[in-house]
């Protein structure tokens, strides 16, 4: 990794204009008590990896009721008549708060999604001062914090804090496009989209496929509008077929470009009446894996493009046709990349509350017993700001990743960590989205809502049993299978399910755990299926991967036999 040169991607390839500055590399830090701007700085931070992380150069921890400061020089032309200068900051943890020129521009709330400021009328020609204030109070607040816990061991994780995802700034019209929200209707083979713009009547929109025009129409007043797609230009997206259309918008001085696919999801019953997951009006098994998305060096942030990519086309190449995107948000080029590669995501929200209750989270292990989320105290949610956040991050999240076509299932509440009024929870998330599956509450604690049935077993074999709703029924959770590998471990400590001692041990549990349990499973009446976890993070070692990615553990070919033994 060259730090002079760190992610230089575009970052929004789904909406995509030329104009635009990456911001990342080095910034100057400085971490204080008070939210005093400071007088003096402590060094260099390369943006945008977390001082936590060992990539930033840092290697500090920002403590609850601390401050983390960016600073960083921006150098501008003459603003052009009728533009707007935008910065865009991929992710921040947790409270971030822009200044320019020592104006307070905006503030932020929420570590996981993107958020823009509009510089317009607090920079000049020359050299502009950008300050970000940063505070992340973790386990004191009841916001969302992931994984992270400052007692970090087993399944929790090193902490971080700041500027995790990149930073860029870009020139708009005073009329530009904000976003694209695309539906695709395959009863009409129409893409529906709506641009989302300060005036966005007469907007047009062309789409291609492989340099050929396919479509064409203007936005009303409202910036909705349908593309009509001949049926010789027809090609549903699926992981077998990752087929995108190339899209390209003009609104007056405004050009964009992006890309859609055509593809449905849902929950309906087979040929024989059972429940099952449904892909463009078909049955379709959701053979997939857990994925923290975590790395070593850079924690939160990849260090490359290419590492993202490598994660991905690994369980492709094992045969898996879905990830589910644990407790973290990632960059949108992992999305793209998802996208044009053809991977189903899962997506999770962020957990948050107060203190992780052990006898509520894991009393469903033992007892089997689902507890009503309506109580706020069991649950370690009494904080209704923090809950009200909750929603506005829901909100920010599902708009952030609508238009991605991979986005197959939301996945609201996690073990009951932090779970509150799960059904209300779902029904707000169906109104901002029908188009996608709903799991509202994965593992446990089931509120006997939904069209599906959300498990996790680990430790005793799974058999399969119908949902009494009669609800599609997925195992969202299973295996977690050890195996340390010397010389690539994070650590001294090994967390895990089942501790193996070689690899030809871990090929024939493997290979036991699906024979035996999940292909008779989803002769039955399975949906789908999540296996734990794609690498190792840290204290755990039940990866396909270590958590370095030198070593893959188990035979891509094994794990691609048992993978075609589940498809339909």
């Amino acid at each position: 990794m060259n730090p002079a040169s760190v992610l230089q991607e575009y970052p929004r390839p789904q909406l995509v204009r030329e104009g635009y500055e990456n911001l990342n590399g080095w910034w100057d830090y400085a971490i204080t008590k008070t939210d005093a701007r400071p007088d003096r700085w402590d060094g260099k931070i390369l943006v945008p990896f977390s001082p936590e992380a060992e990539l930033s150069g840092v290697g500090k921890a920002l403590q609850p009721g601390q401050f983390l400061w960016y600073r960083r020089t921006l150098t501008l032309p003459e603003i052009p008549a009728g533009k707007r200068l935008l910065l865009h900051i991929g992710a921040c943890d947790q409270r971030a708060k822009v200044f320019c020129n020592g104006q307070y521009v905006m503030e932020h709330i929420g570590g996981y999604t993107a958020f823009s400021s509009n510089l317009t009328a607090f920079v000049h020609a020359g050299d502009n001062e950008l300050t970000v204030q940063v505070r992340d109070d973790r386990e004191v607040s009841q916001l969302s914090r992931g994984k992270q816990s400052s007692r970090r061991g087993g399944i929790w994780y090193t902490p971080q804090s700041g500027i995790w995802q990149t930073v860029w700034y870009e020139w708009v019209p005073d009329n530009y496009v904000k976003a694209i929200r695309y539906t695709p209707d395959l009863v009409t083979n129409q893409l529906l989209y709506q641009i989302q713009a300060p005036a966005p009547a007469g907007a047009i929109v062309r789409l291609s496929l492989h340099g050929q025009p396919a479509a064409e129409s203007a936005a009303d007043k409202k910036g909705f509008g349908a593309l009509a797609i001949p049926a010789e230009a027809l090609r549903l997206w699926s992981p077998e077929s990752p087929t995108l259309y190339d899209v390209d918008v003009t609104l007056g001085e405004d050009r964009v470009t992006s890309y859609a696919a055509m593809r449905s999801f849902g929950v309906g019953e087979d040929e024989d009446g059972t429940p099952r997951l449904f892909l463009n009006g078909k049955p379709y098994y959701h053979n997939g894996v857990l994925d923290q998305g975590y790395y070593p060096d850079g924690l939160y942030t990849a260090p490359s493009d290419e590492a993202m990519v490598f994660d991905i086309q690994l369980m492709k190449d094992m045969g898996f046709n879905m990830l589910r995107k644990h407790i973290k948000v990632e960059p949108m080029r992992w999305y793209y990349h998802c996208d044009r590669l053809g991977m189903l995501v899962w997506q999770d929200m962020i957990n948050g509350g107060g203190n992780y209750h052990l006898l509520t989270i894991s009393a469903p292990l033992i007892t089997g017993i689902h507890h009503k989320d309506h109580d706020y105290k069991k649950f370690a949610r009494t904080d209704a700001i923090a809950r009200a956040s909750y929603y506005t991050e829901l909100t920010e999240l599902i708009a952030q990743l609508y238009s991605c076509p991979c986005i197959c299932t939301w996945v609201l509440f996690n073990e009951g960590w932090g779970q509150f009024d799960a059904a209300a929870a779902a029904e707000y998330a169906r109104r901002l989205d029908p188009s996608r599956i709903i799991d509202h509450a994965s593992g446990w604690h089931d509120q006997k809502i939904g069209s599906l049935q959300s498990l996790h077993v680990y430790f005793r074999p799974y058999h399969f049993k119908k949902d009494r709703l009669g609800r599609a029924v997925a195992l969202t959770e299973f295996g977690g299978y050890t195996l340390a590998v010397p010389g690539h471990t994070w650590g001294k400590k090994r967390f895990g399910y089942k501790p193996l001692q070689d690899e030809a041990a871990l090929c024939d549990a493997f290979r036991k755990l699906y024979e035996q349990q999940i292909i008779p499973a989803k002769q039955k009446g399975l949906a789908a299926s999540v296996y734990t976890q794609l690498s190792d993070v840290e204290d755990e070692c039940n990866g396909f991967v270590t958590y370095d990615r030198k070593v893959v553990k188990l035979p891509k070919q094994l794990v691609r036999e048992l993978s075609l033994s589940l498809k339909d």
